[in-house]
Parts: structure tokens; C-alpha cells; sequence
């Protein structure tokens, strides 16, 4: 089964408006498809393909960031969870004037305000900061930006604290939603283990970019605690393919998870 449950457009960090995203996504004759912004819902329609509303929900734990994907499955408490999200977006643009404001004090000064302004109410994060650093000439790419300064922890990072991973847990199971965690490899797999009871339903062990090893690593895990294996490209641009191959019995087993 084809399918992917893991892109962006341009309503949070992606490249591609999310009706430039949905004329990609008619063509690869996908089974279910979900566009998955960070911290915002967006809706979409792709004719001959299911579509999932979803949201990739940014996540404190232990004072680093997790990514919570939530799948809409119709509960009534879905417009709450989108509600809770709008606060969180008002958070995310204040990180990123503490972010430019760090940049200024290592020369490099960024005016976020009028990238906020365009954002006009979609998540802004890092890479906003980091395309801006290469239209100023303050980087060469995006991936230096990230590289000298906007990585993880370091000098100009701030860790964006709205849900706790329990919260966030906690929040989707009122709204009814599925739950995996994004491109698992990223964390411990205790987080995994951690969080089954309050209610992580699934791991996304169909992740593009991992290798046969990693992707087996993932769905053994998923196996032993009787997760659903979910599949995403993560796709940020029209330079990422999009669509991911499940077998057909996870496939089928993802499909009934998602109604």
C-alpha cells in the first residue's frame, strides 16, 4: 500500500503551498495521504485519495523537543486540540524573536518581524530564520545556517516549550486522534515505551529516509508493543519524493487504526 502520513507546505516550514503540495500528492496514486504542519491543521483535498486531517504537534521532554503526530479520527475534541494549538503558534513567534535576538549578539541581524507578518498566523521556526540568514548572505545555505548556528542546543536554539509529551498524549486521546512518533531514530526508544499507557498508538517506522536495518529496528519495537507502523517522506520541498510502501498487512492494519 502506497501512502504517506508525514509532509509540510507552506502553512509551517515546508516549500510548497498545500494546493501546489495536493496536485504533487494526485499524481502518486497514494491509498491515504495527511499533510502534517507543524503546530496547525490544514485542510486539504486530493480527489482519489483518502486525506487525514493531521498536525505534527512540537512536544517538551526533558528539556528537549519530541514530534507527536496526530491523526484526525473525528473526535468532537478536535477543535479544542486545534484551539490549545493557536496558543502554542503565538509561542513559536516569540522563540523566533528570542532566536534573532541571540543572532544579533553573533553579528547577524535578522529582522523576524516582517517574516512573521508574511507568515500571517502559520508556525514559524528555524528555518524561517535560516532562509532569511541566506537571502542576507549571513549563510551559504540553509544547512550551513543550521550547521553555525540554529542546531539543536546550540548557541542560538531556544527549546519551544508548549505540550509536554503527556499533555500532548493527553490532549489527543480527548480529541479521539491517533498518535505515532515522528522519525523515531531521533530518540531514545524508552520515550516509546514510556508513553504506550497514555496513549502513543503508533511509530513511524516507515520513515523515507531510513535503510532496511533501521526501518526493521522500528517496526520490531512497534511489533513487541503492539503499535501501528506509520510511513511518511517528511517532505519539506518538491525535492523530496513523496510516498512510502507498506505491506499490505500493515497497510491494512494502519487504514483500520486511522477510522
Amino acid at each position: 500500500m502506497r501512502c504517506d502520513l508525514h509532509s509540510h507546505s507552506t502553512e509551517s516550514d515546508g516549500l510548497e503551498s498545500p494546493a501546489e503540495l495536493a496536485a504533487r500528492v494526485a499524481a502518486q496514486n497514494l491509498a491515504v495521504f495527511a499533510l502534517s504542519d507543524h503546530d496547525t491543521c490544514t485542510r486539504i483535498d486530493v480527489p482519489g485519495t483518502r486525506v487525514v486531517r493531521a498536525v505534527e504537534i512540537s512536544c517538551d521532554h526533558s528539556g528537549r523537543t519530541i514530534h507527536l503526530l496526530a491523526y484526525d479520527r473525528g473526535g468532537a475534541g478536535w477543535a479544542d486540540l486545534e484551539a490549545r494549538l493557536a496558543a502554542t503558534r503565538e509561542a513559536r513567534r516569540n522563540r523566533l524573536r528570542v532566536m534573532a535576538a541571540k543572532l544579533r549578539q553573533r553579528g547577524i541581524r535578522i529582522d523576524v518581524e516582517p517574516i512573521i507578518a508574511r507568515a500571517d498566523g502559520r508556525s514559524v521556526g528555524r528555518p524561517d530564520l535560516a532562509r532569511a540568514m541566506v537571502a542576507q548572505g549571513a549563510a551559504t545555505s540553509m544547512d550551513d545556517a543550521f550547521a553555525r548556528h540554529l542546531y539543536d542546543n546550540g548557541p542560538v536554539d531556544v527549546p519551544h516549550h508548549g505540550f509536554t509529551l503527556r499533555d500532548a498524549l493527553a490532549l489527543g486521546r480527548a480529541a479521539n486522534a491517533a498518535m505515532s512518533l515522528a522519525h523515531p531514530h531521533l530518540y531514545h526508544p524508552s520515550i516509546v515505551r514510556d508513553h504506550v499507557r497514555d496513549g502513543l498508538g503508533g511509530v513511524e517506522a516507515f520513515y523515507a529516509h531510513y535503510d532496511p536495518g533501521e526501518r526493521g529496528r522500528w517496526i520490531a519495537l512497534a511489533d513487541e508493543l503492539g503499535l501501528v507502523c506509520t510511513g511518511g517522506a517528511d517532505s519539506h520541498g518538491p525535492e523530496t519524493p513523496i510516498g512510502i510502501e507498506l505491506p499490505d498487512d500493515r497497510g491494512a492494519k494502519l487504514l483500520d487504526w486511522l477510522a
